[in-house]
């Protein structure tokens, strides 16, 4: 299983994502993906780039990591054929390094633009027509496109890379597991729950699957506990809320009856890499090929330090001992 850096650009802005990943690859990171979104979770992560133009800064300070979108939603706050034009370029300035990363969204994200929210099955379809409609676009003709959500006319995108970038597509519940292995070149998700990669499997799906978890590192484990609970209280909800509420505020009201304990005991926390060498391998043992890390909090050098003196040669050791037969 590889080991991916995942930068929340809910939590840093677009320079200091810029700096993290070229750190990332000197620290030994070979992959990575950049959030997509338009507003933080809470007010307490302070940030919320533009994922584009960061990743237009990533291309010019990297060489060999693969870098994606961790994800983006390419229905409503912006057309498809946006994103198309977007991540051809992208994969151009990457010179092929690129992956296209995406989901159906939230509201938090994609309201501002006044439409209305669909409810999830109409996203799930909407998401399978944009996703033809960027696989149509990178066609490199003229393309027009006349479906139940979307239109395009007389479009053609000019500047084509010499490889189309994969699409991988987030997805949690059985409807959209189904939808991804229809349309995507791979599945994203975020629980090590190998029944719903098996549906994957079962639905034709091909390609890697790729998952995320959050950690804090700090040199005390008390000072991690702190700031994963001031940052991301969010990850203490249940059901569909993360995808409904429509402003940080909302979410700060929803995450106000929590409990700290509620919270962090999801997270792996502090200066042992033993936490974080369980956690992934529980996502290795429900079958995903990439974990995608999240750092919380500002000290992302101070977790890369980590990972490349600790953590990698440990994750080195515990994979190789897995490997050997009995």
């Amino acid at each position: 299983m590889e080991v991916g850096y995942a930068i929340s650009s809910e939590e840093l802005d677009p320079n200091q994502i810029v700096r993290a990943a070229a750190r990332a690859e000197e620290a030994g990171f070979s992959t990575a993906w950049v959030s997509d979104h338009f507003h933080p979770w809470i007010d307490a992560q302070g940030e919320s780039p533009f994922v584009w133009s960061s990743l237009g800064g990533i291309a010019t300070v990297t060489e060999r990591m693969r870098v994606g979108t961790g994800v983006t939603c390419p229905t409503v706050r912006i057309h498809p054929a946006i994103i198309a034009h977007a991540a051809a370029t992208t994969q151009v300035m990457f010179d092929g390094r690129f992956f296209l990363g995406v989901g159906t969204g939230e509201n938090l994200n994609e309201h501002i633009v006044g439409q209305r929210w669909p409810e999830a099955a109409v996203r799930i379809d909407m998401l399978e027509e944009a996703v033809g409609v960027i696989r149509q676009l990178w066609s490199g003709r003229q393309e027009s496109h006349h479906g139940r959500y979307f239109t395009v006319e007389n479009a053609r995108i000019y500047t084509m890379p010499d490889t189309l970038p994969p699409i991988y597509v987030s997805a949690f519940g059985p409807h959209a597991v189904e939808m991804a292995a229809r349309c995507g070149d791979g599945l994203v998700s975020t629980r090590p729950d190998r029944d719903l990669l098996q549906k994957y499997d079962d639905h034709g799906g091909r390609g890697p699957k790729l998952g995320q978890i959050k950690v804090c590192w700090a040199e005390r484990e008390s000072d991690a506990r702190e700031l994963a609970w001031e940052r991301w209280p969010t990850s203490g909800l249940i059901g569909e809320l993360s995808q409904e509420l429509p402003t940080p505020k909302h979410f700060e009201q929803a995450v106000a009856p929590l409990h700290e304990e509620d919270v962090v005991s999801s997270f792996s926390l502090g200066p042992d890499p033993e936490p974080y060498l369980e956690s992934l391998a529980k996502y290795a043992d429900a079958g995903y090929d990439e974990v995608y890390i999240t750092q919380i909090g500002p000290d992302q050098d101070g977790f890369l330090r980590f990972f490349e003196r600790e953590l990698r040669p440990a994750l080195e050791t515990h994979f190789e001992r897995h490997r050997q037969p009995a």
